[in-house]
């Protein structure tokens, strides 16, 4: 066990009247909580910090108004200490509208000024990395604390971010509040090795402080976050302590045995019994109980949001057509003259990923030569997706530009909870209060022999992310122009799909004989090869599938008199099928060629969307996809895996046939 609780002296309740004050606000805060929730009154779940109060408040107290923190699950202590937002507090876990969110974070979501919380474990660190990357690179001699319990420590992203942290130098305070357990699970079968070896092991400063003496502690705490200040270099401190009550509302199966001792050495219950007759905690006392239930009052008083729109980008004008210039160029060389010109006009524009930097510059040669012209703009990183993109995010929110290269596709698993439970949430569960502007470019695709871990297009688990855009590359539009774009429109998180294939080719302005080359009137605009004559068919290429849908659309008219109408969209969510509809109209035959697996994917979508919105057109579809199984590295295996363009002539072809017999 630690070490016993200090008592405080005579004149502790003048000297520390507000740390006080603030811990006994907490303590009856959560107290009023769990009363609320066994009333129904409440929605989700409780997490309440009750034994650890003074970890909060001693971080509140040595932050400036600069600094960020970014807190978890257990958040509600922490919130308080630093923001003293009561009403907002109450409200927000209540679900009502004066909420600081709203009411669409609920208890583990919080967001007011510089305070964060999210309650996904360990995801927080890369997000805490970059936004303490962006204090460094602004120079606004400001922190990030990041709190971790120590059941955190079992997350992988917490050691990715705690290296970047290192190396980079980034002014992170990493407190580490060890009260033993993850969630029901004793320290003991979950904690391999020391809790501040595994910060050193990175070379990170660390410190040791416990709640139990807490005037100790606020000391303790101010000089690791004066030391992040001074040197903008992380430190790592273990405060130890033990939480009180259940890890959630009730769910408490520790045994009286092993709570009750901590209960007899909890600060604040001591502090309360040494004060009991002291008119000055008497009369604290009843401000705070009467803070708490005006707060309460208000918050039951106060209505529901009902605003649940999420941040979809609206699609204009999609139904008209019009022609667009732009340049034939080697597809590889205009993405990487879209970076250049970003970076060149955007300085708040990043570029991070492995292996990016001159002389290598990426695996494909996109940003080669970038950071030779942009140094300190276009980093190399550790092969560490999740806290790529994490880091990513966490510049977006302090109004970063970054642009995060995942070098693979295929390692876009990887690093999905940060896209999914952060960058695509943010925003919508922070109820609009930041945006957040990153930008995952990867490339997608086989045909090149790299087996089955690096061939595949998994783009189709990224669609439907509510909040998120899913743009992709393609030879009949200009990358260049796309990333122009959207560097100078950015607002939501956007995953760029570009195709390793597609890197060689040039991207071509000169439509064939015999078609027009058009464009949907938006940012993003999907292509059309539009014949002169009626079409008998409509066809859908997506990404890749780009090249060697025109070659089939070709052969087809050469071999066999069919014209195809074929579309190339560049923005694959969200899609309207509603740009197909004057091309069904004439043909009543829809074929989509998506070189990913065609169970649950966007061919499956847009088909859906045809049946639903054109079913008076009776319009018959198909769709070819790769096979059901992993991308063999073995080239002929592997042509005979993934759609390519004698596979989309033979299937057009039946299918057309099909119906005139």
């Amino acid at each position: 066990m630690t070490s016993k609780t200090q008592p405080a002296s005579t004149d502790s309740l003048e000297q520390y009247a507000e740390v006080i004050r603030l811990g006994w606000l907490i303590r009856k805060t959560e107290q009023r909580l769990l009363e609320l929730f066994k009333q129904g009154k409440l929605f989700g779940t409780v997490h309440t910090c009750i034994g650890q109060e003074f970890v909060g408040i001693a971080v509140a107290r040595a932050l400036h108004p600069q600094d960020n923190v970014f807190s978890n699950h257990r958040c509600h202590g922490h919130f308080l200490a630093y923001r003293q937002n009561l009403v907002g507090l109450i409200g927000e876990i209540m679900g009502k509208s004066i909420g600081v969110c709203g009411g669409r974070g609920g208890s583990q979501h919080l967001h007011q000024g510089t305070f964060y919380s999210n309650g996904v474990q360990g995801s927080i660190v890369p997000v805490c990395a970059g936004l303490a990357y962006s204090q460094k690179v602004k120079a606004t001699n400001g922190i990030t604390v990041a709190f971790l319990g120590d059941g955190t420590l079992g997350e992988g992203a917490v050691y990715e971010a705690m290296n970047i942290a290192s190396k980079w130098e980034l002014p992170v305070l990493f407190v580490c509040e060890n009260n033993l357990y993850a969630q029901s699970t004793h320290q003991s079968q979950t904690l391999a090795g020391g809790i501040r070896a595994r910060a050193e092991a990175f070379g990170i400063e660390t410190a040791y402080s416990d709640t139990w003496n807490w005037p100790a502690l606020l000391s303790a705490i101010a000089d690791s976050a004066d030391l992040v200040r001074r040197t903008s270099r992380p430190r790592f401190h273990q405060v130890d302590t033990y939480r009180l009550m259940a890890h959630s509302k009730g769910d408490d199966n520790r045994p009286e045995s092993e709570v009750a001792p901590y209960w007899e050495r909890d600060p604040i219950a001591t502090l309360a019994e040494q004060y009991a007759s002291d008119p000055r905690f008497q009369e604290m006392a009843r401000e705070v109980e009467q803070l708490i239930e005006e707060a309460v009052a208000e918050a039951e008083a106060a209505p529901f949001s009902h605003d649940t729109a999420p941040g979809v980008p609206v699609m204009g004008g999609a139904s008209v057509w019009e022609a667009r210039p732009f340049p034939r160029e080697r597809v590889v060389d205009s993405v990487r003259r879209g970076l250049e010109e970003g970076l060149a006009q955007h300085q708040q524009l990043v570029l991070i990923g492995e292996d990016i930097e001159s002389p290598y510059g990426g695996a494909f040669k996109c940003t080669l030569g970038l950071s030779a012209r942009f140094p300190g703009r276009v980093r190399n990183t550790p092969i560490s997706e999740a806290a790529i993109v994490g880091v990513a995010n966490g510049m977006a929110l302090a109004k970063l530009i970054p642009v995060a290269e995942i070098m693979f596709g295929d390692f876009l698993a990887l690093a999905a909870d940060q896209w999914i439970n952060g960058a695509a949430k943010f925003s919508w569960m922070y109820n609009g209060q930041v945006q957040v502007p990153t930008i995952v470019r990867t490339p997608m695709g086989g045909k090149r022999g790299y087996g089955p871990t690096h061939s595949q297009s998994l783009e189709k688990h990224f669609l439907g992310v509510p909040g998120t855009n899913v743009l992709c590359l393609h030879h009949r539009y200009s990358p260049a122009q796309l990333y122009g774009d959207l560097f100078a429109s950015i607002a939501t998180p956007t995953l760029v799909i570009e195709n390793k294939i597609l890197y060689t080719r040039f991207t071509d302005p000169e439509p064939p004989p015999g078609y027009s080359l058009l464009f949907t009137r938006e940012t993003f605009p999907t292509a059309r090869l539009k014949p002169h004559l009626a079409p008998d068919l409509t066809m859908v290429a997506i990404g890749g599938m780009s090249v060697e849908a025109e070659e089939a659309m070709l052969r087809l008219f050469d071999e066999e008199e069919l014209l195809v109408d074929l579309f190339l969209p560049t923005r694959l969510y969200p899609f309207d099928c509603g740009i197909l509809e004057d091309s069904l109209a004439m043909t009543r035959k829809l074929l989509v060629i998506e070189e990913g697996q065609g169970f649950v994917s966007l061919s499956s979508e847009i088909l859906a969307q045809v049946a639903e919105r054109f079913g008076d057109l009776n319009v018959r579809c198909r769709r070819l996809t790769a096979e059901s199984c992993p991308i063999p590295s073995s080239r002929p295996l592997e042509e005979q895996c993934l759609p390519n363009t004698g596979s989309i002539v033979r299937k057009a072809s039946e299918f057309v046939r099909e119906l005139v017999h």
